[in-house]
């Protein structure tokens, strides 16, 4: 994306923060398969695009700061947000120069940012969403004055601009229209069940001094074998039939799920520390674990539910999941269709032929600046 880092690299946005994590029991899961293959086989360079860098470069960025590690707790429920009522199509929000921006032409350029930003551009962020905006048509506007445009080179990549736009719309047709075999899906649940098993599961941590989270206010710091016997004694309380709720609200040293009982909501494979994952899938439901250690002490594991979801339950996901790799196959009878002429003195011999499976992930496209 060379043009995007330019244009960041004009503006004094910097490099985006979280390349690396702090470690805390969440793991982040990996990207579903659709959308490794959405990523990078739409991640094209475009005026749009454009504004997705900004966006993403700029205060956006600062929501996703690194921020100490906490324990991992259920979201508080948050009220529905109220109806929006849709943009007006006349009402002109924005005028740069002599072009004007209606109230939906700006709903549209805020509907081409990735999902997680939208809500901020339409709400705190609407402002400088617009702003950067303006930085954008100020700019281009100028260099059309300059003649840029009539540039040689600069028409040959905004001409392979207009290509990627559609090709991306391309392949988002092909998405939207391919059918998924029942087959197929089945196939792909039955390889991938480990997927959909899912925990509903509670826990007390006594913490152990130097763990990467911030200590509970007012309690000593522990050793790791003073941790160790505090959680063999709460153990013992628990099997001896007291109530797991109310020691957790006394004893946890996760504030977060502590406040709760302990409650950790339902979770899946890949998003716990692996001690911790693996002791909760081994339990018995109901049952409370031997203490298990990670980096932030000691756990007390209590499942409450232990269950696979059904293939009519997942069907849906599992159908979104396939989709870009039914379209991929799609793209590739087209490319087989299409007089392609390589020299293989230049580009080097043709890789060998791989054979296809669904549920693995595609092969990427050579992305745009690479291409040139």
């Amino acid at each position: 994306m060379g043009q995007t880092i330019v244009l960041c690299g004009l503006f004094g946005l910097g490099t985006p923060r979280g390349g690396k994590r702090q470690k805390t029991i969440v793991r982040p899961t990996a990207l579903p398969l659709d959308t490794q293959f959405e990523s990078k086989l739409l991640r094209y360079d475009s005026i749009v695009k454009f504004l997705t860098a900004i966006l993403a470069f700029t205060a956006i960025s600062l929501l996703f700061a690194q921020a100490p590690p906490t324990m991992p707790r259920n979201p508080v429920p948050v009220a529905a947000p109220a109806p929006v009522p849709p943009p007006e199509p006349d009402k002109v929000v924005l005028t740069i120069g002599d072009e004007k921006i209606t109230e939906a032409q700006f709903d549209d350029m805020i509907n081409a940012v990735p999902e997680q930003y939208r809500q901020y551009a339409r709400g705190a962020g609407k402002r400088s969403f617009a702003e950067q905006i303006v930085q954008v048509k100020v700019l281009s506007q100028e260099a059309e004055k300059k003649k840029l445009d009539q540039d040689p080179k600069l028409r040959n990549e905004l001409e392979f601009q207009r290509q990627n736009l559609l090709a991306q719309a391309m392949f988002l047709s092909l998405q939207q229209s391919v059918k998924v075999d029942d087959a197929a899906v089945e196939n792909y649940y039955n390889e991938h069940k480990n997927d959909y098993e899912v925990l509903k599961a509670r826990h007390i941590l006594i913490r152990v001094k130097g763990a990467p989270m911030q200590a509970v206010a007012g309690k000593p710091e522990l050793t790791d074998e003073e941790a160790l016997a505090k959680a063999q004694t709460i153990r013992k309380r628990l099997v001896a039939g007291e109530d797991f709720a109310t020691i957790a609200k006394a004893e946890s040293d996760d504030a977060g799920s502590g406040a709760q009982g302990g409650d950790l909501g339902e979770f899946k494979k890949g998003m716990m520390v692996p001690p911790f994952e693996a002791a909760a899938f081994a339990a018995k439901v109901n049952e409370v674990t031997e203490p298990v250690k990670t980096p932030f002490g000691y756990h007390l594991i209590q499942v409450q539910s232990h269950v696979t979801k059904s293939l009519p339950e997942v069907r849906a996901d599992i159908e979104k999941k396939l989709r870009p790799e039914i379209a991929r196959a799609e793209v590739e009878t087209l490319r087989k269709g299409a007089t392609v002429r390589m020299d293989d003195s230049f580009f080097g011999p043709p890789p060998p032929a791989q054979p296809a499976r669904l549920g693995a992930t595609p092969l990427a496209p050579v992305p745009p600046a690479a291409a040139k």
